[in-house]
């Protein structure tokens, strides 16, 4: 846990923890702790820790998998998988924890802020499980996320409204939830991140499937050249409600066109 901590922000090691903690205690409620606990997650290194050589290590687990990358001064995080079910311990020794509410929040924030015609363009569907849906847009373990598990370099086409057409006050809520996935990263890195999602703010869209009121369960999307930032109430899976409520939630982050992985900067180093 220590290189772990190493690697992340200090928020960014709170929501790790925090994704550990809700996973002990679905175990606890869920009487399955040999299974859901806090020694259910595993590290695996790549190639040896250097100042100068690239290396990577993996977090993986329940509800947890975060893919580190180093070359030098780069690192990346991603692609990144958290997710909690419930998302909030309200009972026992960790009560009181919570995670991914702010990403909740913020996209919620974005959706109402937009005027009807923009809202109108955001939504792509609107329920959950659409009957306007095709098939392949739904599947039972990844719902409506379009990058998850065996899903790298899959093309995904742009949807939604785009950046350009809002203002001001929308585009900073827009890059609020960007900031907000690149929270792991610690403070240098997560600014550079954040800088470059900037740069692509014109080209950057923000898609929805569902209601957007105070109570409703949802799925949101924000995707630019080098951004793609998933949001998603799911179904239950150990707990029971067959519709997704706001208390299970999935997040995934990948950077498109190459460099989940690191990928593109590897390739870089190689070529010299």
């Amino acid at each position: 846990m220590d290189l772990l901590k190493a690697s992340l922000s200090e928020e960014g090691y709170r929501k790790i923890t925090g994704a550990i903690k809700t996973n002990v205690f679905l175990g606890e409620i869920c009487n399955a702790r040999g299974i859901l606990n806090a020694g259910s997650y595993y590290f695996s290194v790549y190639g040896t820790p250097s100042e100068k050589e690239p290396w990577a290590f993996t977090f993986f687990g329940h509800h947890t998998c975060l893919n580190f990358f180093f070359l030098r001064s780069q690192m990346s995080i991603s692609p990144f998988f958290i997710g909690a079910e419930p998302n909030v311990i309200d009972s026992g020794y960790h009560k009181g924890t919570k995670i991914c509410v702010d990403e909740e929040e913020r996209g919620l924030s974005l959706m109402q802020s937009l005027s009807p015609e923009l809202q109108g363009k955001a939504q792509i569907y609107k329920e959950l499980q659409d009957p306007a849906m095709p098939a392949e847009r739904w599947n039972l373990a990844d719902q409506r996320h379009l990058g998850g598990a065996f899903q790298d370099n899959r093309i995904i086409p742009y949807e939604g409204v785009v950046a350009s057409e809002m203002d001001e006050e929308q585009q900073q809520l827009l890059m609020n939830i960007v900031d907000c996935f690149l929270e792991l990263l610690p403070p240098s890195v997560r600014k550079a991140r954040l800088s470059q999602a900037r740069m692509h703010l014109g080209e950057t869209y923000f898609s929805w499937i569902g209601g957007y009121g105070d109570t409703d369960s949802f799925y949101y999307r924000v995707q630019s050249p080098v951004v793609l930032a998933e949001f998603d109430h799911h179904s239950g899976v150990f707990l029971n409600n067959k519709e997704p409520k706001k208390y299970h939630i999935h997040t995934i982050f990948r950077t498109p066109n190459g460099n989940d992985y690191g990928r593109e900067w590897l390739e870089l180093y190689r070529d010299k």
